[in-house]
């Protein structure tokens, strides 16, 4: 067996590696110079270092994460996807509010894209914000190969910032000689916390540091596109706001405890005021899981003056997209369980209709259900788990009857966070995806106004492939 490399063995060799990095714009299609165009196909990249060979990858474009899509609100977007993988795949652009045939759900939304065959997504951007891609088709190898790409929706009136930039947070789990280890779809991912990697990465690298002026203003738009790994960033010695969660405008308001937690497939959009004098230094740590924090990357002032002696005085609350408002009052209630895994047990699961315990789903890599229901990945005969009038108010309490994280997202849709265990939720914001820790009890309200068959599931990749998902119906 190969021995593993610790992952502090990486980090140490990749210190000088570059955390700006971000792939430049996706060729244009040709004959076509509306669409962009991104091929899936194996590559190879420096993800850890010179010191290292170049790691084996699926790449989008030839890199890490893929080319950056930045559009403005309103915009159309049409994007070509080439698949050059010798497996089928599709793309979902994830917290998009898109029509339901341009969703990239296999068997439910769209026939996958075959080997050596392409598919046009085409549709509007109806809100702002932060968003990502990724294959939505044997997700939970085919991402932990490389497969994921930053979408930047601007506003049509942006806020004034000196520096707007991306931070695509992923991790790998390699082996000594820095190439991708297999073993995807072991059962103890699949019934525990997921599939965790021993290397972190920003923009495909492992990073260094991040040079700053005093005195400026940097908008840092943060996006988890691991398979599992939640991460909790404390930026020493200074105070990040955050303006947008999912893509979806906030109020204002410090990160709670200095710590921005973000689970797999969320986002943040803070603000970095660099109030520190010129020359020093400051660690950005990643503290989620006990006892196995991290230094993540560290803050380089440089020299040079300052650009200015206070942070300016310019706004930084976003305009809100359009979203309608749910009407609490006539809002219908649902209730959805989460159940399974490890230390939690399927009794009474069903696969088929038919009843399911855990010994017999773990035989056919099912360790998780929805309402007692676990859902293979291939969707093609499968009922709703909800079916939600079109146009109403619906609440769909959450609870977590399991032992670990689950980060829910629904496709198509944002909605607000009402509460979490029987507390209101600070700021009540707009998400995709909501984080529910073992035993929450969380209550989301939204109007589904999108109609089509839906997504619902865990965004942990490994859970969703065993079992933890779901489709809501909108009629």
């Amino acid at each position: 067996m190969t021995e593993k490399v610790s992952r502090r063995d990486f980090l140490a060799a990749g210190l000088a590696a570059g955390t700006a990095f971000l792939a430049g714009p996706p060729a244009e299609a040709a004959g076509d110079p509306a669409a962009f165009v991104l091929k899936a196909a194996p590559s190879k990249f420096n993800i850890v270092g010179k010191e290292y060979p170049e790691t084996a990858v699926w790449a989008y474009n030839g890199a890490v994460p893929g080319p950056l899509i930045r559009k403005r609100q309103g915009d159309r977007l049409r994007v070509r996807v080439d698949n050059r993988l010798d497996q089928p795949t599709t793309v979902h652009f994830h917290g998009v509010r898109m029509p339901n045939a341009m969703d990239g759900v296999p068997f439910v939304t769209q026939k996958p894209i075959g080997s050596n065959a392409s598919f046009l997504y085409d549709f509007t951007l109806p809100d702002a914000g932060t968003y990502w891609y990724h294959p939505h088709l044997n997700s939970s190898e085919q991402v932990a190969r490389g497969l994921a790409g930053p979408l930047v929706i601007e506003e049509r009136n942006p806020i004034k910032v000196d520096r707007d930039l991306v931070w695509v947070l992923d991790d790998w789990l390699l082996d000594a000689s820095a190439a991708i280890a297999g073993g995807f779809g072991h059962p103890h991912d699949m019934s525990h916390n997921g599939r965790i990697g021993n290397t972190v990465t920003i923009n495909g690298r492992v990073p260094g540091e991040l040079s700053v002026r005093s005195g400026e203003r940097i908008r840092l738009r943060l996006i988890n596109v691991a398979n599992a790994r939640i991460f909790a960033l404390r930026f020493d010695g200074h105070a990040p706001k955050i303006i947008a969660l999912d893509g979806q405008p906030v109020s204002p308001h410090a990160a709670a405890d200095g710590t921005v937690i973000l689970a797999p497939a969320q986002r943040a959009d803070i603000i970095l005021d660099m109030t520190r004098p010129p020359g020093s230094r400051f660690t950005v740590a990643d503290s989620y899981y006990r006892g196995r924090g991290y230094r993540l990357i560290d803050i380089a002032y440089g020299a040079g003056k300052p650009i200015r002696g206070a942070p300016p005085e310019t706004p930084i609350a976003l305009p809100a997209n359009p979203l309608p408002e749910p009407k609490l009052a006539e809002a219908v209630r649902h209730e959805v369980v989460l159940e399974g895994g490890a230390m939690s047990g399927m009794m009474g699961g069903r696969m088929g209709g038919g009843p399911m315990g855990m010994h017999a789903g773990g035989g056919r890599g099912l360790f998780w259900a929805i309402n007692g229901a676990a859902m293979p990945e291939d969707m093609r005969r499968i009922e709703p788990l909800l079916t939600l009038q079109h146009g109403r108010s619906h609440i769909l309490t959450l609870r977590n009857e399991t032992a670990w994280d689950h980060p829910m997202h629904l496709h198509g849709h944002s909605f607000r966070v009402l509460s979490r265990n029987g507390k209101p939720e600070r700021h009540t914001p707009w998400l995709d995806t909501v984080l529910l820790h073992p035993r929450d009890r969380v209550d989301i309200v939204f109007v589904a106004d999108n109609a089509g068959d839906w997504m619902f599931h865990c965004h942990i990749l490994e859970h969703q492939k065993a079992g933890m998902m779901a489709t809501v119906r909108v009629a």
